[in-house]
């Protein structure tokens, strides 16, 4: 989709380690086995026919896959879903201790606060269960081995993960009920699920034990803000900073001043973040999320030095190299941008990176790069079905990518369902798109003037509302809100930008 810009929970892509502190506050598995013995860990089984790296043996898997959705797209989806997931799985089996990158994998997926295991997730899981083979009773073990999956679907962008963390969760739960433990790790697989009323729900169960869980403070925010409940979310983070103030807290705490629309509050609070992060895994996660504040705002130059600071910080560190190619496009040197996503996707394949790459062929144009394009969206329908086979709900996902490139109605059914469940700024600007897509502008009206109503400057949201008002006739109010976003962040999306400047073109030469 031109301009598409992840989900809110994206903006934390890796926590770092739990534990980190500032100086300050912001205001300033192979399943568990029967006998409770672990599965083998990643890396223990021998190598299958797929060869080469685990993030090479994932991406043959979901192009494969792609190759098959599109021969058998009608009605044969689910199956096709059921043996890539097979595929994925042994893939991160056969050589899961291969570190892919510090990315929270799924784009919009919210990150769970981090896990105290250290970088290498695969060494850390591979400790873990070993140790519950010779100790299978304890129940904080157990717990940490579930987030510890959690944390590696996200990264390794493998939603398989998702039910081997859910099994281990409920084994800690069976071995002592209530544990706040578990019930923060409970909160965080479900919102990284997408199920953000359960993960409220959890939040609140694991605050109720222990009011002072990092994860749980920082799982409730993420939950609230996924509901669209904006000024909830605020009172969760007050307070999240006054009883656990750390990197994990403060940048959610400064993601939601910027939904408010206070970006310089926002940033403020980052760079505080930044000062006092303690380790490579904390500087390169908030220079990263300062770099997409910077992006964001159209100041590329800016973007550009954080994304450098967090890659000498972590080089292989996946969100800054995905940002710092987003920054390259939207400066023109769009060469290092395509070289940038294809390296990104080569590693974790996500529908976030696989768009943007997909529209940088297509605004490229050279010979065959508008095969190269359909087939990096052909690849985001992969991951969603394999998303869905992990019980993630990616109804957001679809409706953003294939309103634009793939099946417009199926676009608006997702959209619909999304906002069903959560009325979010994204939710109502998904829908609103959707509805445009289908010919609906007078319907999509609304929608549009809600995702643009808190204040948050986001170049897409104006945009696609000025399409929509000069779709309705209101030309007027479209020259307003499609300059506005030109002028927030001129390149916001190689196709979408340059839809824009058309459209804009055209408003001002019938006046």
């Amino acid at each position: 989709m031109p301009g598409r810009t992840d989900d809110s929970p994206s903006k934390h892509q890796h926590d770092p380690a739990a534990g980190s502190r500032t100086a300050g506050t912001a205001r300033a598995d192979a399943d568990p086995r029967p006998a409770g013995v672990p599965a083998e860990p990643p890396g223990s089984a021998e190598p299958g026919p797929e060869a080469g790296t685990p993030a090479e043996q994932r991406v043959t898997a979901l192009r494969r896959f792609a190759a098959a959705g599109r021969r058998w797209r009608a009605g044969r989806l689910a199956g096709c879903a059921a043996l890539l997931a097979v595929a994925m799985t042994a893939g991160a089996v056969a050589a899961g201790a291969a570190r892919d990158g510090g990315r929270e994998a799924p784009v919009s997926a919210p990150a769970a606060p981090g896990t105290p295991l250290g970088a290498d997730l695969d060494t850390a899981i591979r400790s873990l269960q070993s140790h519950l083979r010779a100790q299978p009773r304890d129940f904080g073990a157990w717990a940490t081995l579930g987030l510890a999956y959690v944390e590696q679907a996200r990264t390794k962008g493998d939603p398989s993960r998702y039910p081997q963390a859910e099994r281990a969760l409920k084994r800690s739960l069976d071995l002592q009920p209530g544990n706040d433990q578990a019930l923060a790790g409970r909160a965080a697989l479900a919102a990284a699920r997408h199920d953000f009323t359960g993960a409220l729900t959890y939040a609140d169960r694991a605050l109720k034990r222990n009011p002072y869980s990092e994860r749980a403070l920082c799982s409730r925010i993420d939950a609230l803000v996924e509901l669209g409940r904006y000024g909830d979310a605020a009172r969760a983070a007050d307070t999240a900073d006054d009883r656990k103030p750390g990197v994990p807290v403060f940048t959610r705490y400064a993601y939601v001043r910027e939904l408010r629309g206070d970006v310089s509050g926002a940033r403020r609070v980052l760079e505080q973040a930044l000062a006092g992060a303690a380790s490579p895994a904390d500087v390169a996660y908030v220079a990263t999320a300062l770099g997409q504040l910077a992006w964001s705002q159209g100041d590329y130059d800016t973007a550009l030095r954080y994304y450098a600071r967090a890659l000498a910080a972590d080089e292989e560190y996946l969100p800054a190299l995905e940002g710092r190619a987003r920054a390259q496009a939207a400066s023109g040197d769009r060469a290092a941008a395509v070289t940038g996503l294809e390296r990104v996707v080569a590693r974790t394949p996500l529908p976030g990176p696989l768009v943007a790459l997909g529209e940088l062929y297509e605004a490229r144009g050279a010979d065959g790069d508008r095969a190269r394009a359909r087939d990096q969206y052909a690849l985001v329908d992969a991951w969603t079905a394999l998303a869905r086979a992990g019980g993630v709900r990616t109804d957001l996902d679809t409706a953003l990518a294939a309103a634009d490139h793939g099946d417009r109605k199926e676009a608006l059914r997702a959209a619909r369902a999304e906002w069903q469940r959560r009325h979010t700024v994204h939710t109502a600007d998904a829908l609103a798109w959707a509805l445009h897509v289908n010919g609906r502008d007078a319907e999509a009206l609304p929608y549009a003037r809600r995702a643009t109503a808190t204040g948050y400057r986001n170049a897409v949201f104006l945009y696609h509302r000025g399409v929509i008002e000069r779709a309705a006739g209101h030309e007027k109010e479209a020259r307003a809100h499609l300059g506005a976003a030109l002028k927030l962040n001129p390149g916001f999306s190689p196709l979408g930008a340059r839809e824009a400047r058309t459209a804009l073109k055209d408003l001002e030469t019938s006046r």
